[in-house]
């Protein structure tokens, strides 16, 4: 069997898609003839696997904490907070973005090229060490950290041994790139160079290689899809008694935010469309004050639920048990190409997908393309969908699941695992 290593920041229990892209690669890869083995960070607890890890000796020594804990400020909250300024309208305000920009300014310097560099060292010691002592015949890195491709690059320049650059984050193309034009710049040339020894570039979707390719002009770049772990299939988990509406995860306001739903809510009560008394909202995920206050806004206390944060075992539950699942995406053109990890877990827990986004792209694609669920772009589309939903609730006491197997086993970590394997063995003699 042929063995890859593959260079990971983050694994579960963290909680990132890209851990869980990793594991569940891992995971499947020996079932297509490669052997991996993971170096990653120093993790407090493992996950379940049934593949090797590489712990390094350092854990989570940020290059960005570092440098506040020298100030004396709080590693965890932003610099204005640290410092005991505040966001309001005023010339204080003004003081505040103005200190909060120089800090940022410095902090840009500081986290070159990201705040994770200072694991270069440990990594590529502990990844050195495995190729010392085994046959490697491949390397995988995966960002984010971009920290990741800089290990592999100096691993492939001091083994010749073929290295595969997965970009599930682009890097200076991050739609959410924060730092100024000068520092873009130079971190623009550093990417091209670092990742010009790689042998090929993954990312997970055609949208996101049309947008490396732009940059790396030469390289082949490939799209190979996220996927849902099938150990978590839904296994037929009883529904419950009322109509239930369901969002596991992080809310952020005005980005990805259920004020439309509130909206096609509240004015299908208000038609006599929908009886408050048989359904219920719910929504788990970090307590947002402005939540409630929206909640309250559109009067809809009585049916619409914050119960705060749970487990990642708790949330599947909750996801198989519900008649809807509910997917909030971002407010922006280039999230079209974006796959968001919720996206899979609810794919596993096979229950009808009710999609609120702006931008139509690779999610709405996918749901037209499996029949897992309506994607919406309005209050009077999202209206359409819960009232269709709603009404066979009423006939038949649950909400049908009619995703398209054959379809929906395409978004598998088993199929990504081929398709990386597949990818993998165009690089290796045999």
């Amino acid at each position: 069997m042929k063995k890859v290593l593959i260079i990971s920041y983050f694994l579960p229990p963290d909680p990132a898609i890209g851990g869980l892209r990793i594991h569940g690669l891992a995971e499947y890869l020996p079932e297509f003839g490669w052997e991996p083995i993971i170096l990653t960070k120093n993790l407090h607890s493992l996950p379940t696997a049934n593949y090797r890890i590489v712990k390094t000796p350092f854990y989570e020594h940020n290059s960005v904490s570092s440098f506040k804990q020298n100030f004396f400020l709080n590693s965890n909250i932003s610099y204005t907070k640290s410092l005991g300024l505040n966001n309001s309208i005023s010339n204080k305000s003004l003081k505040s973005k103005g200190i909060s920009a120089i800090f940022n300014f410095i902090t840009s310097i500081v986290a070159y090229p990201d705040s994770e560099k200072e694991w270069y060292e440990y990594a590529v010691k502990y990844g050195s060490n495995v190729l010392e002592n085994e046959k490697i015949d491949l390397v995988i890195s995966s960002s984010h950290p971009v920290t990741c491709h800089i290990i592999a690059n100096s691993i492939k320049k001091k083994y010749k041994i073929p290295w595969i650059a997965d970009l599930r984050d682009l890097w200076t193309q991050n739609h959410y790139y924060s730092y100024n034009f000068i520092r873009k710049f130079f971190e623009r040339r550093f990417e091209v160079k670092t990742l010009s020894n790689a042998n090929a570039l993954t990312t997970v979707s055609e949208h996101l290689a049309g947008t490396l390719l732009k940059v790396h002009q030469h390289k082949t770049i490939y799209s190979i899809t996220n996927g849902f772990d099938p150990q978590y299939l839904n296994n037929g988990n009883v529904l419950t008694k009322k109509f239930t509406i369901s969002y596991t995860g992080v809310l952020y306001k005005g980005k990805r935010d259920p004020s439309k739903l509130f909206k096609a809510l509240r004015e299908l009560i208000d038609e006599k469309k929908l009886n408050p008394s048989n359904i219920e909202v719910r929504f788990y995920g970090p307590k947002e004050e402005w939540l409630n206050e929206e909640i309250i806004k559109n009067g809809l206390q009585s049916i619409v639920k914050d119960y705060g944060l749970v487990s990642r075992e708790t949330a599947l539950k909750i996801q198989k048990e519900s008649h809807i699942l509910l997917l909030l995406l971002w407010d922006h053109p280039e999230e079209a190409g974006v796959y968001t990890g919720k996206l899979f877990d609810y794919l596993a827990a096979q229950r009808p997908i009710l999609a609120i986004g702006t931008t139509k792209g690779v999610v709405s694609e996918l749901l037209h393309e499996t029949d897992v669920g309506d994607y919406t772009t309005s209050v009077e589309d999202i209206k359409i969908s819960i009232e269709k939903y709603y009404n066979e609730y009423l006939t038949q006491g649950y909400v049908s699941y009619n995703g398209r197997a054959e379809k929906v086993d395409q978004y598998s970590q088993r199929e990504m695992a081929k398709k990386f394997a597949k990818l993998m063995d165009k690089f290796v003699e045999h």
